[in-house]
This record gives C-alpha cells, sequence and structure tokens, in this order.
C-alpha cells in the first residue's frame, strides 16, 4: 500500500516540549531547512552521522544528549535515527562519521542506544519512496547532570524523556530528505 502524500505534516516537536533556552549548533553537512547532503543519507548515500559543532551553552552544563529524530516517519511516534547518550561536557563536536554503530568514534563515556532502525548508532534518512519531504531534527541537549541514569538498552523515547527532565539548554538543526 503506497504512503499517502496528503496526510498532515507532524507538529515541530521541540517546540512541544516546556521552553528552554537555545545555543549554536553548526554542522560542515547540514544546513537549517536545506535538504540532507547524500553523505548523512541512507544507501546508497553514505550513511554517516553529520559533522556537529556547538558552543554558547549554560555554565551549568555537565553532559550532552545528542539525537536525529524525523517526526514525519509513517507511523504514530516519528523515527528515532540516532542517540548518543552521556558526552562529556568538554567535548563540543563531533566529526561526520561518530555515529558509527562500533561506538568507537564517540567521546569516551558516551554511549549510543538503539534507534528505531534496531541497531546502536546512527541511521541515515531513509524516508520512504514518494512521501513528502521529511523533516529531520538534529539536536544537542545541554543537560544539569554528567549521566542521564540509561543504559544501553533504554529505548530512543525513555531517553528523550529523561532527557527533557535534565535539559537546560538545547540546539537545533533540520534538513529535509526526500526519496
Amino acid at each position: 500500500m503506497p504512503v499517502s502524500l496528503t496526510r498532515p505534516l507532524a507538529p515541530e516537536p521541540y517546540a512541544m516540549l516546556p521552553h528552554v533556552a537555545s545555543f549554536e549548533l553548526v554542522s560542515e553537512d547540514v544546513r537549517h531547512g536545506e535538504p540532507l547532503p547524500d553523505a548523512v543519507q541512507a544507501p546508497p548515500g553514505g550513511d554517516a552521522s553529520p559533522q556537529l559543532s556547538w558552543s554558547g551553552f549554560p555554565a551549568a552544563t555537565r553532559s550532552f544528549l545528542v539525537n536525529v529524530f524525523d517526526p514525519d516517519a509513517p507511523g504514530v511516534s516519528g523515527f528515532w535515527h540516532w542517540v548518543l547518550v552521556d558526552v562529556p561536557v568538554t567535548t563540543t563536536s563531533l566529526a561526520r562519521g561518530a555515529g558509527a554503530p562500533d561506538g568507537t568514534r564517540v567521546p569516551s563515556g558516551s554511549f549510543h542506544v538503539r534507534g528505531d532502525h534496531g541497531l546502536a548508532g546512527y541511521e541515515g534518512a531513509a524516508p520512504p519512496h514518494g512521501d513528502r519531504p521529511h523533516r529531520y531534527y538534529i539536536a544537542v541537549h545541554a543537560l544539569d547532570v554528567e549521566r542521564l541514569g540509561v543504559t544501553v538498552g533504554a529505548m530512543p523515547g525513555a531517553v528523550s524523556i529523561e532527557g527533557v527532565r535534565h535539559t537546560l539548554a538545547r540546539g537545533v538543526l533540520m534538513g529535509t530528505a526526500q526519496r
């Protein structure tokens, strides 16, 4: 059954959460509101997590949570493409490919939880063929704790809920993809 091109656009996910301060999040790979490059899309693209850098977060920050979420995925809860937990406060950038599933490119002490694709690590954008453009929200959350208190086996939604409880500020980029 083909995906309907007329379903309503999902709400902007972070607008529905309690308001927090924002800080600068930039990427050599992603330009806010523009199509994602092939390098960060699922195969036949490069399937590499985007390069990210951030600054201007609150002095009280103790760690970061990084995620990539598609609210436009056909389903009731969107699709989590990447969740990186317990990024040390001394880390203010991630190289392209840091989301490699083997976990060798993440900062010491941090870890991936499984995304909705069932694997730990980044999975590139892969909207259904023929669907309208999907929005991919890349967020870095400045947290008030060094450790979020979740385990590698945590589900992305549960990590998000715990993250909301500890978020001081957030940097967000949004790219789009369509097949």
